[in-house]
Formats: C-alpha cells, sequence, structure tokens
C-alpha cells in the first residue's frame, strides 16, 4: 500500500483500530514460535521421492505463502496427466502440540490492506513447508489421469518430497500462453481449464468472475481499482475445484469426511437477480440458465462488474458438513459446483484442509483416518463457520475504511454512479456503484424513487476513517 503523509497514518491507525475490535490474534506466542522453529529442523518427511517432476506454482508476485504447485503433460495413448502438489502442513504440525492449538485458535489468514495475519509462523508459511522455488519440502501429491475431454479417469495422493522449479505469476503466464512463448506443461493449462470449464457448464455449475477492489498508487498517494480476473485465473482455478471434487469423493466413499456443502438458490433469490439483471441493462432471457447468464458477462464492463457482484449473494449460505460411520450427509453437493466438493488445497492459509488431505490419504490407501482427525472434525467445522463469519466481516470492513480514507477530503463532491440496488421496503436508500474511483457505498434519496440500474450524479455526504462508512445522497 503506497501513501503518504496523514492519509496513510490515518487509515494504518484505523485498520490497527478495527483489528482490536473484532479480536484478530497478533503476535504469535513463543511457546508456538519455539515449536515451529524445533519443527522446521524436525520434519517428518516422507520416503517417495517426486523432486524429479518439474513443478511449477502461479501466485500473486508478492506471496510466499504458496500452496500448489503443478506439472501438466499429455498422456501417450491420448488425454492428460495433471500432477499437483499440495503443502504437507502435517509434516510440521504435532497434533495438540501448541502449534496445532493455535491453528485452531486462528483458522484462517487474514488478509489486511496493510498486514496480514496468518495461521501459521512464517517460518511454516512462508519458509519450510511452503513450495517455493528451488526447495525440497513435504508434499501432498495428487495425481490426475484424464481422458481427452478433460474427464478424470483415475486419482491418487500420497506423500512426497517435491521441488517446485518456477514460482510464475498470473499476468505473466497469461502473456505466455496468448504469445505462444509458454513451456508444453504451462501452455497445457490453457487446454485442460477449457475442458474443465466446459465440464463445469455440462453439469450446471457455475464460477463467478467477480472484480476485485486493489489499491494502487498513483500521483504520490493512492487509489481504488478494479482488477478484472484474466482467463489463466479460470484455469488455474479449475485445477483446485478437481482437486478438491476429487478429494470429496474419496471421503464419500470412505465414509468420514467433511464437505463444503451449498443448498441451491432459493427462487426468490434467482428472481431479485432477475430483477437487478433488467434494471442494468443485462438481458436474461428467460429459458437461459443462470449459470449460462453469468458465463456470457463481460466482468470489464461496469454494469456485468455491478451483477457479477450481486450474484455472490446466492453463495452466502456455503457451509461445512461433517460425516462419520458410513452415514453419509444429504445433500452433499455443493450448489456452484454441482458436485460434491472440499476445501483441500490451501492448508497453510486455512484450517481445514490439513485435516482433508489426512482424510484423502487414508482413503486411497485403504487405511482407517488418524483418530485425531476424526475426533476433531466437528470442532474444526464450527471454528471454520466463525472463521468464515470474522473473515468475512474484516474484509467488508477493511472495504470501508479505504474507500473512507480514499475519500474523506473529497466530501459535498459529486461524482457520476449507477444504481445497482435498492432496498425492498424503503425505495429511497440503496447501493451506489462508482467507477472512478472503484467505490461501492450506500446512498439516499430525500423524495424521488432511486432509478435501478440508471446512473445519477450522487454528493458524498460522509467518509471518516474508522468512524463512519462512505456515504452518499442523490444529488
Amino acid at each position: 500500500m503506497h501513501m503518504t503523509g496523514a492519509d496513510g497514518a490515518a487509515l494504518r491507525a484505523a485498520l490497527r483500530d478495527l483489528r482490536t475490535k473484532l479480536h484478530v490474534p497478533g503476535e504469535f506466542p513463543a511457546a508456538v514460535l519455539a515449536e515451529a522453529e524445533q519443527a522446521v529442523r524436525e520434519p517428518r518427511l516422507p520416503d517417495v521421492d517426486a523432486t524429479d517432476i518439474p513443478l511449477f506454482t502461479i501466485d500473486p508476485p508478492a506471496s510466499r505463502d504458496l500452496d500448489q504447485a503443478m506439472h501438466l503433460a499429455k498422456r501417450p495413448a491420448g488425454g492428460y496427466r495433471v500432477h499437483y502438489a499440495i503443502a504437507d502442513v502435517a509434516a510440521f504440525v504435532t497434533p495438540g502440540g501448541a502449534l496445532d492449538a493455535e491453528a485452531r485458535r486462528r483458522v484462517t489468514t487474514l488478509y489486511f490492506p496493510d498486514v496480514k495475519v496468518p495461521v501459521h509462523p512464517a517460518v511454516l508459511s512462508e519458509g519450510a513447508a511452503s513450495l517455493l522455488p528451488g526447495q525440497t519440502c513435504p508434499a501432498l501429491l495428487w495425481r490426475f489421469d484424464l481422458d481427452s475431454a478433460g474427464r478424470v479417469e483415475s486419482t491418487e495422493v500420497r506423500r512426497a518430497l517435491v521441488r517446485s522449479r518456477a514460482k510464475l505469476d498470473y499476468e505473466g503466464v497469461q502473456q505466455a500462453i496468448d504469445s505462444g512463448t509458454a513451456e508444453e506443461s504451462l501452455a497445457l493449462l490453457k487446454d485442460i481449464g477449457r475442458l474443465r470449464e466446459a465440464l463445469e457448464r455440462e453439469r450446471g455449475g457455475v464460477s463467478l468472475n467477480v472484480p476485485d477492489q486493489e489499491i494502487v498508487a498513483r500521483n504520490g498517494s493512492f487509489t481504488l481499482v478494479y482488477r478484472a480476473p484474466l482467463p489463466v485465473d479460470g484455469w488455474n482455478a479449475q485445477i483446485s475445484l478437481m482437486t478438491g471434487m476429487a478429494a470429496a469423493e474419496l471421503m464419500l466413499a470412505s465414509g468420514t469426511g467433511i464437505l463444503r456443502t451449498l443448498p441451491s438458490a432459493p427462487d426468490g433469490a434467482v428472481a431479485r437477480l432477475r430483477l437487478t439483471a433488467k434494471a442494468l441493462r443485462i438481458d436474461w432471457p428467460h429459458h437461459m440458465a443462470y449459470a449460462e447468464l453469468v458465463r456470457s458477462l463481460d466482468p470489464h464492463l461496469p454494469a456485468h462488474a455491478a451483477f457479477l457482484q450481486e450474484c455472490t449473494t446466492l453463495l452466502r449460505n456455503a457451509t461445512y458438513t461433517v460425516f462419520t460411520g458410513g452415514h453419509l450427509p444429504s445433500p452433499a453437493v455443493h450448489a456452484a459446483v454441482a458436485a460434491p466438493y472440499t476445501h483441500c488445497t490451501a492448508p497453510l492459509r486455512r484450517l481445514v484442509d490439513r485435516y482433508t488431505g489426512e482424510l484423502c490419504v487414508a482413503a486411497v490407501a485403504n487405511a482407517e483416518p488418524p483418530q485425531w482427525v476424526v475426533s476433531a472434525l466437528e470442532t474444526v467445522r464450527g471454528r471454520m463457520a466463525e472463521g468464515s463469519r470474522l473473515a468475512n466481516k474484516a474484509e467488508r470492513e477493511c472495504v470501508d475504511l479505504v474507500e473512507a480514507a480514499l475519500l474523506k477530503d473529497r466530501v459535498g463532491e459529486t461524482f457520476d454512479a449507477t444504481v445497482i440496488d435498492i432496498e425492498d421496503n424503503a425505495p429511497l436508500v440503496g447501493t451506489v456503484h462508482l467507477e472512478e474511483p472503484a467505490v461501492v457505498g450506500r446512498v439516499t434519496s430525500r423524495s424521488e424513487k432511486l432509478p435501478l440500474g440508471e446512473r445519477i450524479p450522487v454528493r458524498l455526504t460522509a467518509a471518516n476513517p474508522g468512524v463512519a462508512k462512505v456515504l452518499f445522497a442523490r444529488a
């Protein structure tokens, strides 16, 4: 975050206050740090050596907590082989130890504009357990054999030593693939990713390409802009989704596991989205399925970006579902994935993934899952629910703070905005979407009903970091 003068100081102070208010964990206790250092010196390493597989990672340039690395190849008889390595956190964390207890307390890595609050100490999450290039480390190594249409024919996962050859970033990968300069393993990400996207369409799944709000330096200060996802974001996500689906099937077959589930959206929620689409002048024929519409949208277009943001309301009822002893859950499907699914690809940043990884390794080996995993599943489910709520609240309030800091000296100014939502029982209250800067805020009108989907001038009435959210009034 690039800021100057009092603006930066005020925002950082407000962010510190926010972390205090949300009871966000601070520094790691000394006992946890000591155990982490000891674990780095004495990890539980696997016997299998797979360091000959030339893996690569794709992450934001500044990231060091690298959970996943992959290698893609064509099979001689047709189809594809995907190797997907996931950081093996369990090689360093002893069940019942100080590290384990602290990870259960923190649950998920929290990202703030100024700092990151990790689940595990940096010596692990950004060091010995991370799949950094040139570093030999333990991993759960998945192997998928796919047919020529991208369907999974066989799945295997085992512990192995791996070594990533390169740390790549999304923009660089997209440029290499588009220019035809990518090596075969990287170029195949496009082929396999698009095949998996076609299979997603076939089963009725949907992935939302929601633009991110990003803080960027500009003219010695900072502003907010929207970043629309690149195609490679989606191709990369398809490899992770494939792994999460395979993990769910392994656990269901073994009779013990924890799934990420989402019920189908109620008719009323979809009907409301249809009204929003109409207001934003997005053509949604009655015969067109919701998933098909979403795939037709361009996140670079403001109206489409606003609609995609509204679509996230259909994902708010996702939860974790535990099952043991062969008593399979019903339903066992994540509606957006349109298949059974679980979280298993980000153990450095999310607690539950360490447990699902252990269950999958046991399932493939036809072995009983570790008792420390089975006995903790309900506790992990509850902690993940709490952690997800905290992460969502922190994200919302961080955006409010940054928007307020950005606009605090512009109270009284008028901006062009699009009305993207209005209250059901209060048509004078709603939400507007500014293109420049990239801000979404509440708006009120004195007497005239807000025109959903229309561009209107709005006046900024409040913006005070840590005190008041950004508020607008119809000008």
